[in-house]
């Protein structure tokens, strides 16, 4: 599924985010940037050590924020490593922080010159956010970062299976009524 936002292409899709040919992957990363299971396991896999001894140089980063390594053996050039919020009972801030994390991540890929970028469902996993909350706020934050940054030309929300897919179609189809949706 994908929608146009101005120039630009709000897209949802099921796969293996190490093989997307963008040109920034977003990594739900830990605070330590460690390394660790799930999607940041499988990124430090795909694109061998180069993105770990990055990582160990930058040394860590703040819940609600990002930082950028290089994508090592990746299609990409970079890998932008967001720290999402573990979610306790969505009181803690937890939203705010979320939309921080995807917001500096966006924000870091235009820094770096990046025009596509492909992300998962940040602290979805291993932290515990609940899909459908973290749906409403990934996907806000993509279209108003997309509805201010006209030189984003994609931003592709890559899911883990065909459920986290649904949830995401239904809150876009939601945030978004008056725009073209295709499915893909």
């Amino acid at each position: 599924m994908k929608i146009s936002l101005g120039f630009s292409t709000l897209e949802l899709s099921v796969g293996d985010i190490t093989e997307q040919e963008v040109d920034a992957i977003v990594n739900a990363a830990n605070a330590q940037l460690s390394g660790g299971g799930g999607v940041d396991g499988a990124i430090h896999r795909a694109g061998g050590p180069a993105i770990m001894n990055e990582c160990r140089k930058i040394g860590g980063c703040p819940t609600g924020q990002a930082v950028a390594t290089t994508a090592g053996a990746l299609e990409a050039k970079h890998v932008i490593h967001a720290v999402g919020p573990v979610y306790k009972d969505g009181k803690q801030g937890e939203a705010e922080l979320l939309t921080g994390a995807y917001t500096r991540a966006f924000e870091l890929a235009v820094e770096l010159g990046d025009r596509t970028i492909a992300t998962p469902s940040l602290s979805t996993g291993a932290h515990g956010y609940p899909v459908q909350d973290a749906a409403r706020v990934a996907l806000g934050a993509a279209v108003d970062f997309l509805a201010t940054n006209p030189g984003i030309k994609l931003i592709r929300f890559v899911l883990s299976s065909p459920e986290a897919y649904s949830t995401y179609s239904g809150v876009l189809q939601e945030l978004a009524p008056t725009q073209r949706i295709q499915s893909t």
